[in-house]
């Protein structure tokens, strides 16, 4: 879930800098009275929320709609066609994800891809159950044997079969409305504590620093909820293919994260940070994953 959710929340961030910008442009350009200031001079708390309301979702349903685009984009994903020449590798891939998606309940098949790359990765992103897409990295199909691959391919359909996109695309909306809204407060309460000539400069330049800020801290309830739905995803790939396989493809991954830090000789995580599991030993508050010995033993437990 990681690297859907990086590209989810990167996607966020550009639509509601867009808005932002051009929202500030059409105060700055004309004479509308769109800086949510009552006549008086008072800050119209009504406004400003109903415009957060709608920055807020429009943000993250524009993300959550271009989110299967974007993922083939960035990570040049190779979409298989079921009734293409595949290669063998290619159609146990295509199997895997079509057996797994039945079991778990889905009418609609998800795109299935393959992108080139080393890391031991696979992800599963889409706008719907309906316009789904379950990709793995080539490096994973290398690495992994058979029953890891398969446990790896269950826990992204489960993603998917839970609807975790949605779910996360209304909390990160919740959390988009809060953002705007304070950003925007006090952009107006320093705009006013400045000379008249600067209060626009002041004013859009602090929106832009609180509503970074304000997205970090927002980030903390956005990945804790991601740690939540990783240990949900992985007892659903446990029921679909099995508590045995997806430990071992957990376990497998975590052979891998540390085969990767000997290799790279590094204290840091760079060589391992868009794993689909987290890269660290310990889960934190900016982590989207949680501690991998923790979700086995959840498994080995159930």
């Amino acid at each position: 879930m990681g690297k859907r959710i990086l590209l989810f929340l990167l996607t966020n961030i550009l639509v509601m800098t867009t808005i932002l910008v051009v929202w500030s442009a059409i105060i700055y350009f004309t004479d509308w009275n769109l800086s949510f200031q009552t006549a008086d001079g008072g800050i119209s708390f009504g406004a400003i929320m109903l415009f957060s309301i709608i920055v807020g979702f429009s943000g993250s349903f524009i993300s959550l709609a271009m989110s299967r685009w974007v993922a083939k984009m960035m990570m040049k994903v190779q979409v298989l066609d079921p009734n293409g020449n595949l290669s063998p590798t290619e159609r146990s891939v295509v199997e895997k994800v079509h057996r797994l998606s039945r079991a778990a309940g889905l009418t609609h098949m998800p795109e299935v891809g393959i992108y080139q790359s080393s890391e031991v990765n696979a992800f599963a992103t889409g706008p719907s159950k309906k316009r789904s897409l379950v990709a793995v990295s080539t490096g994973l199909l290398q690495a992994m044997d058979e029953d890891a691959v398969e446990g790896v391919i269950a826990h992204e359909v489960a993603h998917v079969a839970n609807g975790d996109m949605v779910t996360m695309t209304l909390l990160q909306g919740i959390v988009n409305t809060f953002v705007v809204f304070l950003a925007r407060i006090i952009a107006i309460v320093a705009s006013r504590l400045v000379p008249e000539q600067y209060s626009f400069i002041v004013h859009f330049a602090s929106i832009i620093v609180f509503q970074i800020l304000f997205t970090i801290l927002g980030s903390i309830v956005v990945n804790a909820y991601s740690r939540h739905r990783e240990f949900h995803a992985d007892r659903g790939g446990g029921d679909l293919a099995g508590n045995d396989k997806m430990a071992h493809a957990l376990r497998s991954l975590k052979a891998h994260m540390e085969r990767a830090r000997i290799e790279n000789d590094r204290t840091d995580d760079s060589a391992v940070a868009t794993m689909k599991i987290n890269g660290k030993r310990k889960s934190n508050l900016f982590s989207t994953h949680p501690d991998i010995d923790e979700r086995i033993a959840r498994l080995e437990a159930r």
